[in-house]
């Protein structure tokens, strides 16, 4: 871990903090490592259910990655195969949240976007600007965007490379609430403690349908969702849920 990356537990809620606000939260190599370190540790963690995903400061959410870092790669073709952060949030077994304050910028867009639910502060902004510089974004922009806000929006902001304020992100469809920002962590908290005390595996193989959902035609993405319901059907959790029902309590789910 690097001290630019702050990864902490409480209960069943892991939160990972992108903790370089004198730089926007630009991400470093090491910063991307330390990324997929806390990844692997949540994704080995029987205990932890959900994740929110955050920026130190009031300035920025993440402002992508450090673009003097950019130059220290010798090729195009070791940039292209570099550990990617954006990558490693994709590979997130456990549902997880943005938590975004100030700019979401760039590759921080994109780790936004490889969250399942986006929260914004009213002070958020959102933009994909690597146009501006000469290139595109390569950690899931474009497919995320238009799955999310639609063609005509995401290419409005492929091309332009300009921000968006959060109250426009909502229209869009881009984030899920815009709250103040004094709010914003007490809100992921609370969704964030709502999916924790769900069925754990449930919810984890919600989030793997959603996924499957973009790729799939429709009768096969059915098909599929049947299977997954079938294999949580299955499960210690789906007895324990259908007992509490019938015992009318509160149920106890132990991701088994």
């Amino acid at each position: 871990m690097t001290e630019d990356i702050l990864f902490t537990v409480d209960g069943h809620v892991a939160t990972i903090t992108l903790n370089r606000p004198q730089k926007l939260n630009a991400v470093t190599p090491d910063m991307s490592d330390a990324i997929i370190e806390a990844v692997e540790a949540v994704n080995a963690s029987d205990t932890i259910r959900c994740v929110i995903v955050t920026g130190a400061g009031e300035r920025a959410f993440c402002a992508g990655s450090d673009i003097k870092e950019l130059d220290t790669y010798e090729t195009p073709w070791q940039f292209r195969n570099r550990p990617d952060y954006c990558d490693a949030m994709r590979k997130l077994l456990k549902p997880a949240i943005a938590a975004v304050n100030g700019y979401a910028f760039g590759g921080g867009l994109e780790t936004s976007l490889s969250c399942d639910i986006r929260i914004a502060s009213e002070n958020a902004q959102f933009a994909a600007p690597e146009i501006k510089l000469g290139w595109i974004g390569g950690g899931g922009m474009t497919t995320f965007l238009a799955h999310s806000i639609g063609a005509s929006n995401a290419a409005l902001m492929l091309m332009t490379g300009d921000a968006i304020p959060a109250e426009r992100a909502l229209a869009w469809g881009l984030v899920s609430e815009v709250v103040p920002q004094a709010d914003l962590m007490a809100r992921a908290r609370a969704i964030a403690e709502t999916i924790a005390s769900r069925a754990p595996i449930a919810a984890e193989t919600a989030k793997l349908n959603l996924h499957a959902a973009y790729a799939m035609p429709q009768e096969k993405a059915i098909e599929y969702e049947r299977d997954l319901q079938t294999i949580c059907f299955a499960t210690a959790d789906a007895l324990e849920g259908r007992a509490a029902f019938k015992e009318k309590r509160a149920p106890v789910f132990s991701r088994r």
